[in-house]
């Protein structure tokens, strides 16, 4: 669970954050997807997404926008949000602070959008601190670990089932690495959310 849901401690290092949004009298939650957008990946996603008229947010990798900018461009058009995840997909942890914040701003340069995840919630706080200041940072209240290979494509949808609750913002990815679990949970979640009487919301 800690992985899958972190605990209201680790959530309070990062005051101002977006970790659940519940909405009175709504089930509500926040699809999101990290790493993208690949062209292997991204216009599958696009399609199942289309297919149970839900929108989602697309935490992008500035890199990936700048060698796929049709792949891009595919996600605004199909009404989705867009957010910054670094230009090269950088810890925050393991990277110096200058040189992540710079890495984030180039990002920008690609990516138009307020809002900033980091990736796998890596950041130091200095860094959260010096981002705050120009972007709202979303993180999570339910990632699936579809990239993991230590779990069954049934183990992430278990994840999204036991997991979810009111106001969660739930992670996906849309990524080669997340591709197999990716591609077997995504539907089955969309459809099961859908049964549950959730609502989707953009970030």
């Amino acid at each position: 669970m800690l992985i899958e849901q972190p605990p209201k401690i680790y959530r309070l290092f990062f005051p101002g954050s977006m970790w659940r949004k519940p909405i009175k009298n709504q089930k509500t939650v926040y699809l999101t997807f990290d790493d993208g957008p690949i062209p292997e990946i991204t216009p599958w996603v696009l399609d199942v997404l289309d297919e149970f008229d839900v929108k989602a947010t697309f935490f992008c990798v500035g890199d990936n926008v700048r060698k796929h900018p049709d792949i891009y461009q595919m996600v605004l058009e199909r009404g989705h949000q867009v957010g910054n995840h670094t230009f090269n997909h950088l810890q925050g942890i393991r990277t110096w602070s200058k040189r992540y914040i710079a890495n984030s701003f180039l990002a920008s340069e690609y990516i138009k959008s307020d809002l900033f995840r980091p990736p796998h919630g890596h950041v130091r706080i200095p860094q959260y601190f010096k981002l705050r200041k120009h972007f709202k940072i979303v993180m999570w209240d339910v990632v699936t670990r579809d990239y993991s290979k230590l779990l069954t494509p049934d183990q992430v949808l278990d994840n999204v089932k036991k997991y979810t609750r009111d106001g969660s913002v739930i992670v996906f990815h849309d990524s080669l690495k997340a591709e197999k679990n990716m591609k077997y949970a995504l539907p089955k979640s969309l459809k099961w959310l859908k049964e549950q009487g959730y609502t989707f919301e953009l970030v």
